[in-house]
């Protein structure tokens, strides 16, 4: 506990059991870390999640062995996946026991060698701090991502004296920080000789608190910025030069953007397939840079002419410093830029994102979006679960700023919106959090209702509901022609009542009349969660759509 404290923990979310019981003792002696009980180990993971996501510091996971530890899996593995920082601390079997099929026993860290940056199994007290020290450390430096500690009962019960570790070096993992000048050169003159270039923004991005100075070198040159989902916030939605999410649901004008232009300049993406759909086709027109912190990544998936290897808030500094050096070059490249950027205004006109929403017809999920985008006037944390409801949210929520967008990119995990609240909730418990999910995915952990009550966390949930597993029903109606194989959800709670028995708020909402009085309402309300179930029409698609294994230019647009 006291690493813990000395390394900044705020908040431990954990499930206790027998073998962690020790710990928990001394969690009850001490008052400095506050422990978040949760209903699922699955939860604990999320809502650690969600706090890392929203501040930038690790998010910690205290929870036993056997089936819980096996149950913190799907978060891990959310977190490897979009890069966060996670410190999960699991408990273990006495070292003796290991191996022979104790009560509760896995091999935990056999089964996460895959979904963790790394991973530790504790033999020796004498050990701990030092092994505790240096998980937070490959946590949260380098590429970001989720660290298992496990802790066999008779380690956590043993004593040994606390040396106060300030500083930790490993041999062999030596984060890059900032590449050679010679590629820096070379992409700035690449950059200065392109007509048609899009920067394509990662989540990279807002993991190395690139945000700021990466819309200075937009804004600086000119460059229209598209991003994908997980980078959404690290450029301002409302800035001229921002065309929104591109990939298999983002704005025509974006893609067709990217199928177009002479240069892509690629900052901390990942080249995701639900982004380049057909790699055969993905922007053949155009030289590439790529830049991102994890060597491995650079020409993995797509082959590029420049690969900067660094932190994307270093190696862009780099990059606008040196653009710098000739004011008279940038003013003429921008200007040589207008005809790319009219020629993208036409296509923004000729397929806007469009939805009808008559007052008086049935409740459009596009619409609700919209007006909680208004009511919260873009502010909001915004955590989704996966389907249709986060691709909506991705398309019409305008983030102004980064680390306010809260979803599961890589592994589309569903039920990964509340806990992930509950946890930004913590983080920020003056701000509005709204968790935006779906019938579906809400099933999934709406147990941690409880959990949100408990803490008197006033996180808001709106459910689209539309009685299918949306984005499956949009895939059987384009593919399967219309046979909905076990995508209706026949049997619904009542959502309300749901709400109330957990001790939460909650509305029912059926017309768009009703949608402005209920979400100022719900904004009142500041010592419980509240939940709004928001019934939709039940056949809403989410267009454009790129099928898969098609070009980004095959767009389905109705």
């Amino acid at each position: 506990m006291k690493a813990l404290e000395d390394l900044g923990v705020e908040y431990l979310f954990g499930y206790p059991g027998g073998v962690v019981l020790y710990i928990y003792d001394e969690i009850h002696k001490q008052k400095k870390i506050k422990h978040i009980l949760v209903r699922h180990e699955q939860g604990a993971t999320h809502m650690a999640d969600g706090y890392a996501r929203v501040t930038g510091k690790p998010g910690v996971v205290l929870v036993t062995s056997g089936p819980a530890a096996t149950n913190t899996v799907t978060g891990l593995t959310t977190a490897m996946m979009d890069s966060v920082p996670i410190v999960c601390f699991t408990g273990q079997v006495p070292v003796q026991l290991i191996g022979n099929d104790a009560f509760q026993e896995c091999d935990i860290v056999g089964i996460t060698r895959t979904c963790t940056k790394h991973n530790y199994l504790v033999k020796d007290v004498k050990d701990l701090e030092r092994i505790i020290h240096q998980a937070f450390y490959i946590a949260t430096s380098g590429r970001p991502g989720p660290v298992l500690v496990d802790i066999p009962k008779d380690v956590s019960m043993a004593m040994t004296e606390y040396q106060g570790i300030k500083k930790v070096e490993l041999r062999g993992y030596k984060p890059k920080k900032v590449p050679a000048q010679g590629p820096l050169e070379e992409a700035v003159e690449l950059i200065f000789k392109s007509n048609k270039p899009v920067l394509y923004m990662g989540g990279g991005v807002v993991a190395s608190g690139a945000s700021g100075i990466v819309t200075e070198f937009a804004d600086l040159l000119g460059i229209p910025v598209t991003m994908t989902l997980m980078g959404l916030g690290g450029f301002p939605g409302d800035n001229p030069l921002c065309l929104g999410m591109l990939g298999m649901h983002g704005g025509y004008w974006a893609n067709m953007a990217m199928n177009n232009s002479d240069l892509l300049i690629a900052l901390g993406p990942r080249f995701d397939d639900r982004v380049t759909g057909d790699l055969k086709k993905f922007a053949v027109h155009a030289k590439k840079i790529h830049l991102d912190i994890d060597a491995s990544s650079i020409g993995k998936i797509v082959n590029v002419d420049i690969g900067l290897v660094g932190d994307a808030k270093e190696v862009v500094s780099k990059i606008v410093s040196l653009a710098k050096k000739d004011p008279e070059r940038v003013r003429r490249y921008r200007n040589s830029l207008k005809p790319w950027k009219e020629q993208i205004q036409r296509w923004q006109k000729e397929h806007p994102l469009y939805y009808p929403q008559e007052i008086g017809g049935t409740l459009r999920p596009q619409y609700v979006i919209q007006k909680i985008y208004e009511a919260t006037k873009g502010e909001a944390i915004i955590t989704t679960d996966v389907g249709q409801h986060q691709m909506w949210t991705a398309q019409i929520y305008k983030f102004n700023g980064p680390r306010r967008w809260c979803t599961s990119g890589g592994l589309g995990t569903m039920g990964f919106g509340l806990p992930a609240a509950i946890g930004a909730q913590l983080a920020y418990p003056n701000d509005t959090v709204f968790c935006i999910s779906g019938d579906g995915s809400i099933q999934m952990n709406i147990q941690e209702l409880a959990t949100a009550v408990q803490n008197k966390l006033p996180v808001k949930v709106a459910i689209i509901n539309n009685f299918y597993l949306g984005m499956v029903r949009q895939w059987q109606q384009f593919f399967y022609e219309r046979r909905y194989s076990e995508s209706e959800m026949l049997a619904m709670p009542d959502f309300v009542k749901l709400a109330e028995s957990y001790g939460a708020v909650g509305f029912l909402v059926k017309k768009p009349s009703e949608v402005e009085t209920v979400l100022k309402e719900s904004l009142k309300i500041k010592d419980r969660p509240v939940l709004i179930d928001f019934h939709v029409v039940k056949e809403e698609n989410v267009m454009p759509m790129v099928p898969a294994g098609k070009g980004l230019d095959e767009m389905l647009l109705a």
